[in-house]
């Protein structure tokens, strides 16, 4: 809409309950009281700003959502040049901020009283983030290097009250004050001529987004020369706490332990190579560890082409039993909700026990302890890395604890709707499934057979989108024959396709277990829960087996479907949440769609009644 318009609607009470039906018809839930109380608080300072700087015919763009994440832009003002005449755009962020400090020691990480003094990220550094995230995924954008810029506007702020905050200097975002509303028409004026600026809005809109970078692609040039990852908003806020921390540690006699929880695709990996890297490059002391052997395996392999000394910083949890106290800087520990309870039995012989829980010895281990989780992807027995087990821990010991929720979602499109539909779906939210509603940037579908799944993302593959297909682990893993050829143990009906490899040497043409997310060939084998955790592929097809079935209205899982010794064991609760755990894994590993088929006709209807879009072509 126009910025006229926008003064204008401002004004009807019923303009912030159309924008709430919007929020729930794309996001599937309702906005947060604090969310709407944001509308309509500052939507209105805005429209007046831009009214008074005789900008009414410009295009506003409001909660653009930022291409393939679901990080919203408060308002995105599009129109032309004023001197060039070429599309120009001002991402907006808008706070209600009245006062807010800067975190000592930092010059990005501020506090704000209204929000309980937890640190958030410096608002300028944010629009500019902002701007270069939307400037590197907008292809029409990539090449015009003055297009994008970012205004901070704390409408309810004066300049005494924020004045710390002033001193970030940035040229390519600025923040403005109630004070200094007067610079901000002139600035507007200067990046926006008065013309209509519906053109561009539409210009902006319609342009292809380029599709987000690959963690393991750019993992070694993150690791060697920094920079290949843009952190945005709660993922630079977390990298900086770890920073800060590392910088006060050798002062301080109290250590810090930073716990990162996030979804699948919330950047918690991101984070830790960047970590990798920075502190490596700044003379810190820091390890990467994992309880997962394809993801360490796979690190090792991408950043050991580069350097073959790096891959030794790439450790297991268990690695740290017997390490010396507070002989890292930094241990970073991803996947955190794989830790167990003991390290033994895991490569630490029994007279060498440490007497610690694993949780224990990951955070003696180090001066400054960061654990990166997410508590719905435990799915084996004996994983047991949970936030009130790490903060027990902790406390325990005399820590401080810091908390940074990574509410924002990269994987899966950037599409928060896909990620709250998967959770519905499997009970881990409660009110049960819902109706999928198409997403631009994701696309979910149901296929008949898993002939037509592996047809159609053969055809993701062959356009060359990076295409996987995995299932439930309903099937018993042969070893290969001897003459190196894979067995195939997935069989539904006529269609046989074998695992991937089980071990760490190529067999017949497959890649090893650790590189079947990764590799070229690894589209032939069918993958499981413990190589595909942790690792993301354009397309996703997921088979659900008879360990998980729908029966009436809820899940029933199946011990005798599954064909997953270790978490057989499990009792009959823990088996369910684990079952579900895996499915909410393997659904959520695709960055642009997932295919979905069941063996079981029940459930396959039931899937087919939530997803409007099946595949009926091909065989």
């Amino acid at each position: 809409m126009s910025a006229r318009a926008l003064f204008d609607q401002c004004r009807d009470g019923g303009f912030f309950e159309r924008l709430a039906q919007k929020y729930r018809f794309v996001l599937s839930q309702d906005p947060s009281p604090s969310e709407r109380h944001s509308w309509e608080n500052s939507l209105p300072a805005l429209a007046e700003v831009l009214c008074d700087a005789g900008l009414d015919d410009i295009e506003v763009l409001i909660e653009h959502r930022l291409p393939l994440t679901s990080l919203r832009a408060d308002v995105i003002l599009a129109g032309s040049h004023p001197a060039t005449g070429r599309p120009s755009f001002v991402i907006v962020e808008l706070k209600q901020w009245s006062e807010a400090r800067l975190v000592p020691g930092t010059d990005n990480l501020c506090l704000v009283a209204r929000m309980g003094n937890r640190p958030v990220l410096h608002p300028v550094a944010q629009v500019r983030r902002y701007c270069d995230y939307l400037q590197d995924f907008t292809n029409v954008l990539s090449d015009q290097e003055d297009a994008v810029a970012g205004v901070a506007y704390l409408h309810y702020a004066v300049d005494h009250n924020v004045s710390e905050l002033l001193r970030y200097p940035d040229a390519r975002a600025q923040l403005f004050t109630d004070t200094s509303r007067g610079e901000l028409i002139k600035y507007l004026q200067a990046r926006l001529s008065a013309l209509d600026g519906s053109p561009e809005g539409d210009f902006l809109l319609a342009s292809p987004q380029a599709p987000g970078r690959q963690l393991m692609r750019a993992a070694g040039a993150e690791i060697i020369d920094g920079g290949a990852f843009l952190l945005m908003d709660e993922q630079e806020v977390a990298a900086r706490l770890v920073k800060r921390a590392a910088d006060l540690s050798r002062q301080s006699d109290q250590k810090e332990v930073i716990v990162i929880s996030g979804g699948p695709g919330s950047g918690k990996s991101i984070i830790a190579l960047h970590l990798m890297g920075h502190l490596g490059r700044n003379g810190r002391s820091v390890v990467h560890a994992t309880g997962s052997k394809s993801f360490t395996t796979t690190l090792r392999h991408v950043v050991g082409t580069r350097n073959g000394r790096i891959p030794k910083l790439f450790r297991y949890f268990f690695d740290f039993a017997n390490a010396e106290r507070n002989g890292l800087d930094v241990l970073i520990c991803d996947e955190a909700h794989r830790i167990r309870q003991w390290s033994s039995g895991q490569g630490t012989y029994a007279g060498h026990r440490s007497g610690r829980s694993q949780v224990e010895e990951l955070i003696d281990a180090a001066r400054v302890p960061v654990f990166l989780l997410d508590e719905h992807q435990v799915v084996r027995p004996g994983e047991m890395g949970s936030v009130k087990t790490i903060d027990e821990a902790a406390h325990a010991r005399g820590c401080i604890v810091r908390h940074v929720d990574l509410n924002s979602q990269f994987r899966c499109g950037g599409s928060r709707a896909y990620e709250y539909w998967i959770l519905r779906l499997l009970g881990l939210e409660s009110g049960g499934p819902i109706q999928w509603r198409s997403e631009e940037n994701f696309e979910l579908l149901v296929a008949e057979s898993p002939q037509r799944m592996e047809r159609y993302l053969h055809g993701r593959q062959e356009s060359g989108y990076t295409s996987r297909m995995t299932a439930g682990f309903c099937w018993q893993w042969s070893d290969p024959r001897i003459d190196g050829s894979l067995v195939d143990d997935v069989v539904i009906e006529a269609w046989r396709r074998p695992w991937n490899v089980r071990g760490e040497r190529a067999v017949g043409g497959a890649p090893v277990s650790s590189l079947w997310a990764t590799d070229p060939s690894g589209f032939e084998q069918i993958g499981c829960i413990y190589t595909a955790q942790g690792f993301e592929y354009a397309w996703n097809g997921v088979i659900f087996g008879p360990d998980l079935v729908w029966r009436g209205n809820e899940w029933r899982a199946v011990r005798e479907g599954s064909e997953d010794r270790t978490v057989k064991k499990a009792a009959p609760e823990a088996f369910d949440r684990l079952i579900r755990n895996t499915y909410k894994v393997l659904l959520t590993r695709g960055l642009a769609g997932t295919v979905l088929y069941s063996t079981d006709p029940e459930t396959q209807a039931m899937l087919g009644s939530l997803v409007p879009t099946e595949i009926k072509q091909g065989p």
